[in-house]
């Protein structure tokens, strides 16, 4: 799907209440996984030990940590939207989170992403995108979250 070009914050109130678009789909590797669970000192066997996770866990096989995918809604959102007439974007937090299927390594993701609300507040505009993270060949996504951006006009 294409990006979504903006040609200035002040549009985006135009897209309010659809889908934005829908990034395309990324490996989320085995070595990613490890990388970011030493980032976080987060070292379960789930996430970084595959033989044991083949043997014990449900899943088969070793998994991302949520947060791993949640940090990557950034990226995944480069690729659906371009927001011009903005120095800068500031990450305001996030309204909800849910993690409703695991993200077994090695598996493909991909972000479908709506605009649920503009705002202008006192130096910027602020806007709320649902996230709905896909994760290849599963029924339940494998991220649903809401993502407050604030955007600083040039």
């Amino acid at each position: 799907m294409p990006i979504t070009v903006v040609e200035s914050i002040h549009a985006l109130k135009d897209l309010v209440g659809r889908e934005v678009g829908v990034s395309d789909w990324f490996v989320v590797s085995q070595e990613r996984i490890t990388r970011f669970a030493e980032t976080i000192e987060d070292r379960q066997w789930i996430h970084v030990d595959r033989e044991r996770a083949e043997r014990e866990s449900p899943y088969h096989t070793t998994i991302a940590h949520g947060f791993l995918t949640m940090s990557l809604l950034g990226h995944l959102m480069n690729q659906v939207i371009d927001v011009h007439g903005s120095r800068m974007s500031v990450n305001y937090g996030t309204n909800r989170v849910r993690f409703p299927a695991a993200v077994r390594a090695e598996s493909r993701i991909r972000a479908r992403v709506a605009l649920d609300s503009v705002r202008e507040v006192s130096d910027s505009v602020e806007a709320v995108f649902s996230f709905t993270v896909e994760c290849d060949g599963s029924d339940k996504p494998c991220c649903v979250a809401e993502w407050v951006l604030r955007y600083y006009p040039e």
